[in-house]
C-alpha cells in the first residue's frame, strides 16, 4: 500500500509528568497528578499524530536495541505507524526525553541522545521515498544525513511526485548551511518562532520567513506558540491566529501542527484551511499530556475549527 507520508527523522521516547514546579531535595519526593510516556521527535512525534488523524503514515529513523526501543516500536504499530524503515542499532540506546511539566504547561527539556540522533540513510529508504504523497523531513543535525545526503533524499522524494515538508528540533547554527542544501526541494517549510530567529537573525518573523524563502522554500510558515503562525505562504500573507485553550502541556505541539497540516492537505484542503486545521491540532494536544494530549481524531480537530475561540492579541 502506498504511504500518504513517510516521516524521516528523530525518534525519542518522551517521559512527561505534571505539575512539576520544583524538585523535592535529596530523597524527598511528593505526589504529582500525572505522568504519561509516547513516541515523539520530529520524525515520529509527527508520525503518531499522522497516523491517529487517519493518514497510512511511516516512520524512517532509528531506536536501540533496549527495552525502551522496544516499546516505542510497540506505540508505533499499536496506533498504526509503519516500522518497516525504523532502524534498530545494536549496542546503541534509545534517544529518551524527561520533561517536567509545570502548572503553565511550561517544560525544560532533559535529553539522553541516542540512536535517534544518527538514524541511518539506507538504500530501502532511497528507494521508497520516492513512492509516497508526502515525505516529512525531521532529519537536519544528523551527521547521518547532513552535508548532502539529506538533499539527495528529498531530491528523489521531489522526482518521485512527493510533497516535502520540513521542521527542525533544537538546530545548531550550522544547520543554516544544511538548509540552503535541502530548502530548495523544500515545499513547506514550519519551524518554530524561536529556531526562525537564531538561524536567520530575524526580530521579525515575516522578514525571517522571507529569509527561508530566498533559500529556496517554497512556502513557509513558523509556528508562533500561543501567538498563532507566521505565513510566507502563496497569496497567504501575515498572521494565522491561535485558538484560545487551557494548556496543559506544549510538548509535540510543533510536530502536531506539521502532522495536522499535512493531513488536511493531502485531503484536498487549500492552504488556509489546511494551517487552521493544523493550528486546532495542536489545541487538541496541548489541552492534555505527551504526544496525543486530547487528539482522538480528524473528525474531532474539524469540529473543533468552528467550536474553539480564537486568540484575541498575543498570547
Amino acid at each position: 500500500m502506498k504511504l500518504d507520508l513517510l516521516c524521516v527523522g528523530l525518534t525519542t521516547l518522551d517521559v512527561v509528568g505534571r505539575p512539576i514546579t520544583d524538585i523535592p531535595k535529596d530523597e524527598g519526593g511528593r505526589l504529582i497528578e500525572q505522568i504519561a510516556c509516547a513516541p515523539a521527535g520530529t520524525a515520529a512525534g509527527a508520525a503518531c499524530v499522522a497516523a491517529r488523524l487517519g493518514l497510512q503514515v511511516g516512520l524512517a529513523g532509528a531506536i536501540g536495541d533496549d527495552l525502551t526501543g522496544k516499546f516505542v516500536r510497540f506505540a508505533l504499530e499499536e496506533e498504526g505507524v509503519d516500522t518497516r524503515l525504523l532502524e534498530t542499532l545494536k549496542g546503541v540506546p534509545t534517544s529518551t526525553t524527561i520533561l517536567p511539566i509545570d502548572d503553565k504547561g511550561r517544560r525544560p527539556t532533559l535529553h539522553a541522545p541516542g540512536a535517534g540522533s544518527v538514524p541511518p540513510l539506507t538504500e530501502k529508504l532511497l528507494s521508497e521515498a520516492p513512492g509516497v504523497r508526502c515525505l516529512h523531513y525531521g532529519a537536519i543535525g544528523a551527521p547521518t544525513f547532513d552535508g548532502g545526503p539529506g538533499a539527495e533524499l528529498l531530491k528523489a522524494a521531489k522526482a518521485g511526485g512527493a510533497e516535502v515538508t520540513c521542521d527542525l528540533i533544537a538546530p545548531r547554527p550550522e544547520a543554516k548551511e544544511e538548509l540552503k542544501r535541502i530548502l530548495p526541494y523544500v515545499d513547506w517549510f514550519l519551524p518554530s518562532a524561536d529556531e526562525a530567529r537564531m538561524l536567520t537573525g530575524q526580530d521579525d518573523l515575516e522578514a525571517a520567513a522571507a529569509d527561508f524563502i530566498a533559500m529556496g522554500a517554497k512556502n513557509c510558515v513558523i509556528k508562533d506558540g500561543g501567538r498563532g503562525a507566521v505565513m510566507a505562504a502563496g497569496e497567504l500573507r501575515g498572521r494565522l491566529p491561535a485558538f484560545k485553550i487551557d494548556v496543559v502541556d506544549t510538548t509535540t505541539c510543533g510536530d502536531s501542527f506539521c502532522a495536522g497540516f499535512i493531513s488536511a492537505h493531502l485531503k484536498g484542503w487549500g492552504d488556509f484551511d489546511a494551517l487552521k486545521f493544523a493550528a486546532a491540532t495542536a489545541a487538541m494536544v496541548a489541552q492534555g499530556l505527551a504526544t496525543y494530549g486530547k487528539l482522538q481524531g480528524f473528525e474531532q480537530v474539524e469540529a473543533a475549527i468552528n467550536t474553539l475561540p480564537i486568540q484575541e492579541g498575543e498570547a
